[in-house]
């Protein structure tokens, strides 16, 4: 495993579906938010009708990718991955280790969540990206365990 973590700015809504499209795995999970709602189905992705959306996250047993909207028609990237190394994104830091943990989800009945929770069983971990520097946990990322 190389962790890359590496940032995209000002990608345009056709742009950001290649690179979730190119990016994507089976299983790869899906949650997208908008202002008045979330995503009730993490196994779809998303298409050009969803958006403007705020933000929304890909992961799956590689990687997760974060979109958050910062001008009108485009979006900021973060990608957190153990898949070596990305020529299109910015580089943030220099030398990461991983650390993959098991994750505890909320029962969908939960009342802090937005309704659609998924009620089925996901089988997601954490990843943690540590800087072997500092020993800092610097990102916390969504994976699909094993």
């Amino acid at each position: 495993m190389n962790p890359f973590v590496g940032v995209r700015k000002k990608l345009l809504v056709p742009e950001l579906l290649e690179l979730i499209a190119k990016l994507a795995t089976e299983p790869s999970y899906y949650f997208l938010r908008w202002t008045h709602k979330v995503s009730n189905n993490w196994e779809i992705a998303p298409a050009e009708n969803n958006f403007p959306m705020i933000e929304g996250q890909m992961f799956n047993q590689k990687c997760e990718l974060r979109w958050k909207q910062k001008h009108k028609d485009s979006y900021e990237v973060l990608l957190l991955s153990v898949a070596g190394e990305y020529p299109d994104f910015a580089r943030v830091g220099e030398d990461w280790q991983t650390q993959d943990r098991d994750a505890h989800l909320y029962s969908h009945t939960e009342t802090r969540f937005p309704k659609g929770f998924p009620s089925k069983k996901l089988d997601i971990a954490q990843r943690y990206f540590i800087d072997k520097k500092t020993a800092t946990v610097h990102f916390i990322a969504l994976t699909v365990g094993k």
